[in-house]
């Protein structure tokens, strides 16, 4: 990019926020804060000009009706232009309904669309502790959802990293710093697109 092309981006982009509003694969558990994906995202979209700000509002052991308890606080406190919405693993890790899920990341979506912001949906999958059928049913929910509110989608934001033992810390459920890195290029894959769509 010439160095023109990054002051016009920068211009066109300026004064506008991303939040994240997840839990504790995006809080950066068990790291420092600068290893999480979200504050690496950060650091990327400073390097190459975007002129976003990124309010990291993850919460380690957040579930979706956390974050959807939250969402509007956050809507009215930063305005975003774009709002991540990462959840839904604990929700599977606890066994609870996945009607609930369905509801609440609706409901996010519905009130971020209603403010203006685009969304971008990060997919996740849990390990069949309670049967294959709730597993499939759970991670349905995303494309789901991201095809009725036609909202993007990170497929999965671990691809690559979930069953990697080397990219993951010694409790086998959250990214190591190495692990991170291959996140944020989940995210980053679908996230430029939603940059360059306003």
């Amino acid at each position: 990019m010439t160095l023109a092309a990054l002051f016009v981006a920068a211009r066109a982009f300026a004064g506008q926020t991303i939040v994240v509003v997840g839990d504790s694969l995006s809080s950066g558990y068990g790291l420092s804060a600068e290893q999480s994906w979200v504050a690496m995202l950060r650091e990327r979209l400073d390097a190459e000009a975007y002129g976003y700000d990124v309010v990291n509002a993850s919460i380690a052991g957040d579930t979706s009706s956390g974050g959807l308890a939250r969402l509007p606080r956050l809507l009215e406190q930063h305005s975003p232009a774009v709002v991540v919405i990462e959840l839904g693993g604990n929700d599977g890790l606890r066994g609870q309904p996945v009607e609930t899920l369905r509801a609440n990341l609706a409901k996010m979506i519905e009130l971020s669309q209603q403010r203006g912001a685009r969304v971008l949906l990060a997919g996740m999958q849990i390990p069949p502790n309670y049967g294959p059928a709730y597993t499939r049913s759970l991670t349905a929910v995303y494309p789901e959802l991201a095809m009725r509110y036609r909202v993007t989608l990170v497929d999965f934001l671990l691809d690559g990293v979930a069953l990697h033992s080397e990219l993951m810390q010694h409790d086998g459920i959250h990214p190591n710093a190495a692990g991170q890195k291959i996140v944020l290029e989940n995210v980053w894959r679908v996230l430029r697109g939603v940059l360059r769509s306003r």
